[in-house]
């Protein structure tokens, strides 16, 4: 069994910043990619940011260069830094991993049960 449990949602105003969590536990060999998603009201799961088990990242256009994904291999936790918010970015945001299964030894996705950022003043 593999448990991915976000953390560090929330209500904060434009500009503000916040820091979410996603710690992975259970039967794990090891974890590969690691992301984070978002999903706003009405709208489609998004990509936001996504981080290889040796740390080369990517971002989606709309968050470049505002928000950071790392990752602690030693924890199984990987975090996003959200600064200079937007109304827009409000979204339950997601934590997904590809983790290798301890007893079967394969590669399954998993995802956590989301963590709500809202982004208003």
């Amino acid at each position: 069994q593999v448990q991915l449990v976000e953390s560090g949602g929330g209500l904060v105003q434009p500009g503000g910043s916040l820091r979410l969590s996603c710690a992975a536990s259970g039967s794990i060999s090891g974890i590969g990619f690691m992301r984070w998603f978002r999903q706003a009201p009405g709208k489609r799961r998004e990509l936001v940011a996504d981080i290889a088990s040796g740390g080369g990242t990517n971002y989606d256009d709309s968050v470049k260069g505002r928000f950071t994904i790392s990752r602690d291999n030693d924890k199984k936790t990987v975090y996003l830094q959200m600064n200079s918010l937007k109304p827009e970015d409000t979204a339950v945001y997601y934590c997904n991993a590809d983790v290798v299964v301890t007893f079967s030894g394969r590669l399954v996705e998993h995802w956590g049960q989301g963590t709500l950022v809202t982004v208003s003043s």
